[in-house]
């Protein structure tokens, strides 16, 4: 049992690793322009959005996007409303690294590594050398991925454990609480989605279970802007208060119309494809919650009680 744990554990570092790498790699790629598009951002909502997915999307990492704005509004370069606007697409672009471990590549770890590593090696412009962390990042992902399926397949064999895991089902508060935990200890929404993946694609956990965990790490994630905010002015830490309360607003919704949801997501995906399931429920809660907010965004930072000092 010992090692299947210690190879789960290596599992999630690789994953932690590679996904690293890859953010490392785009951001690189990118420019060193992305703060400066956020500060030139305009003061529309829809922009803001936008700019906040994008910008995920190539750091790979909402952390890093939430502490970036909760630094330019304490710098008073962004406002209360342009601040959430970003936080809000920061939370669409994050599933984009689900959507990425949903594909079935197992077969191409191998071929992944020798292309991001030959490319490191071989190419002559820095871009191309940038391209190739992406790429090769991208295959140690998967190689963790691959790790953490292969430890915890014997648990299908411990019926206290599948016992355990049934209880999200019937009780989501349990599947929140245990996704909220996860991801404010690993301090990676998207390490929590791949461990969550893994477990789903070796049948230890339905789809019905896996959404509450799903909404519990959205939840947990917030912990990065409210740390970034604990030394920041009033404005900068009613930015991180009103990401913990859409995060938890958006969760108790669905939580009340689970059924429905559940039920959407099995129509847009794979019929018998758990891993791309779980992808699209990140997708579509974090896409409607936000599409839920947008006209509601003044009175909702209005109403956005100021941290305790």
């Amino acid at each position: 049992m010992l090692v299947y744990f210690l190879g789960f554990l290596g599992g999630i570092a690789l994953f932690m690793y590679g996904m690293q790498l890859m953010g490392d790699g785009l951001q690189k790629a990118a420019g060193a322009k992305l703060q400066k598009i956020l500060e030139a951002m305009t003061g529309v909502l829809a922009m803001g959005i936008l700019l906040g997915a994008v910008v995920t999307a190539v750091l790979q990492a909402s952390g890093a996007t939430t502490v970036m704005t909760v630094g330019l509004v304490n710098a008073g370069l962004l406002t209360l409303k342009q601040g959430f606007g970003i936080i809000m697409g920061a939370n669409v672009g994050t599933t984009m690294t689900a959507q990425l471990i949903a594909f079935k590549l197992s077969n191409y770890i191998t071929v992944l590594l020798f292309i991001g590593f030959l490319m490191q090696l071989l190419a002559k412009r820095a871009r191309g050398k940038y391209l190739g962390q992406v790429i090769l990042g991208f295959g140690i992902l998967m190689l963790g991925m691959d790790m953490m399926g292969k430890a915890v397949l014997p648990l299908r064999d411990y019926p206290g454990f599948v016992d355990f895991i049934g209880h999200f089902s019937s009780n989501p508060l349990l599947g929140i609480f245990i996704g909220t935990v996860m991801t404010v200890l690993i301090q990676s929404s998207s390490a929590t989605i791949g461990i969550l993946i893994a477990m789903a694609s070796q049948g230890l956990i339905p789809l019905e279970g896996a959404i509450p965990v799903l909404l519990g790490d959205n939840i947990g994630t917030c912990i990065t802007a409210v740390l970034a905010s604990l030394r920041a002015n009033l404005t900068a830490r009613r930015v991180a208060v009103a990401h913990v309360m859409f995060n938890v607003i958006g969760s108790i919704i669905f939580v009340v119309f689970m059924q429905w949801f559940v039920h959407i997501v099995m129509l847009v995906s794979p019929e018998g494809d758990i891993a791309r399931q779980i992808a699209n429920a990140h997708s579509a809660f974090n896409i409607i919650n936000t599409l839920l907010f947008m006209p509601f965004v003044d009175p909702f930072i209005c109403s956005t009680p100021p941290p305790s000092p």
